[in-house]
């Protein structure tokens, strides 16, 4: 009989730009870092890692004590580059959800989710983003809210 648990992959957590700013910023979001924080805990303590996607920090570090704070946070998680198959793959889910560019970072995000799954998605927009991950097996979103 085969180990349950040594059959699952480590999960990976992917944080959108709410989970990223709150974890830099716990003192002005606290309710939701909490919830960032255990999860990551959590996730760590089961092997998993966390990672920022790239197109996330377009949305944190549009000012310079933002983009210090988040540069705390980014020496210690891994910032995942958005390349072809990712991006072709956000693609596709802003046409599936009949959606515009305006929702390209979210796609981005979950489309990163599904390239590193299992995943959860940290996130404080779980509507938006649920809706994009519906249809990416191995992909969760996790409101912080």
């Amino acid at each position: 009989m085969a180990n349950r648990e040594a059959a699952v992959s480590p999960v990976t957590a992917v944080l959108d730009s709410e989970a990223l700013s709150a974890v830099a910023a716990p003192h002005e979001r606290a309710v939701a870092a909490q919830r960032a924080q255990a999860v990551l805990t959590a996730v760590g303590r089961r092997g998993g890692r966390a990672v920022a996607p790239a197109p996330v920090l377009v949305e944190v570090s549009r000012t310079r004590g933002r983009a210090a704070a988040v540069g705390r946070v980014l020496g210690h998680l891994p910032v995942v580059d958005t390349d072809r198959r990712i991006a072709e793959r956000a693609g596709r889910l802003l046409g599936q959800h009949g959606l515009d560019s305006c929702h390209a970072v979210n796609a981005l995000v979950v489309a990163t989710a599904a390239s590193v799954q299992p995943a959860v998605v940290l996130t404080g927009d779980p509507d938006d983003l649920g809706r994009l991950a519906e249809g990416s097996p191995g992909v969760a979103v996790l409101p912080l809210a």
